[in-house]
C-alpha cells in the first residue's frame, strides 16, 4: 500500500486552535518532500510548491481557504515529450469534526444528500485535527491535466502497418514468373 504524501509533508493543525483564532500558513515542501509527492501524483518532477493557508471558525468546525503555487513536470500525452507547467490556484472548503451536528447527512442508500446546483458539503474529519498539507496537494491534484499536452504539441499519426499474407507473397510470385 501507498504511504499517503502527508506522511512525507506533514501539517496537521488542531481543530481547538482554529476556534481560538484564525490561523495563518505559508507552506513549502523541501525537495525530497517534493519528490515524495511528485511520485504520488506520477509527475516527472515537482520542481516548486508553495502555499498560502488561511483557516478560520466555521459553525463548529473551520473554513480552509488559500491559494497554491507551483511549477510541474509532466509527460506530453501527445509527443512523450516532457515540460513544465506552471499553476496558480485558489481553493477553499469548509471541514466539521465527525461528531458535528451540522456534519451533512446521509441518505439510506448511504450516498450523502448534497444538491447539485449548490456549494459542496463540508469535508467530515477523522479527528479532531485538519490535514493542511493533504487539502493542498488534493487541490494541486485536482489542477493537474488529466492528459497533460506541451503547448504547440501535434500528434503525427504513424503509417499503418502494412501486412503481409502469404497470398501477398504468391501473387508477388506469380507477377516475377508472368514477366519471364
Amino acid at each position: 500500500m501507498a504511504e499517503p504524501v502527508t506522511a512525507a509533508w506533514p501539517c496537521e493543525i488542531p481543530l481547538a486552535q482554529v476556534d481560538r483564532g484564525a490561523v495563518k500558513l505559508r507552506l513549502e515542501p523541501s525537495e525530497e518532500q517534493r519528490k515524495a509527492i511528485a511520485k504520488q501524483l506520477d509527475l516527472v518532477s515537482l520542481e516548486a510548491l508553495s502555499a498560502e493557508v488561511f483557516l478560520s471558525s466555521w459553525l463548529d468546525g473551520a473554513e480552509v481557504s488559500g491559494v497554491l503555487r507551483a511549477r510541474v513536470v509532466q509527460t506530453c500525452s501527445a509527443t512523450a515529450d516532457d515540460f513544465e507547467t506552471p499553476i496558480d490556484a485558489r481553493f477553499a472548503l469548509k471541514v466539521l469534526p465527525a461528531n458535528s451536528q451540522n456534519a451533512p447527512q446521509q441518505e439510506e442508500s448511504g450516498d450523502l444528500a448534497a444538491d447539485a446546483e449548490g456549494d459542496d458539503p463540508p469535508d467530515v474529519l477523522e479527528g479532531q485535527t485538519i490535514d493542511v498539507s493533504g487539502y493542498v496537494i488534493e487541490h494541486l491534484a485536482l489542477e493537474l491535466d488529466p492528459f497533460p499536452r506541451k503547448p504547440g504539441a501535434v500528434f503525427v499519426q504513424p503509417p499503418e502497418p502494412v501486412e503481409i499474407s502469404p497470398f501477398a507473397a504468391l501473387k508477388g510470385l506469380k507477377a516475377k514468373g508472368e514477366d519471364s
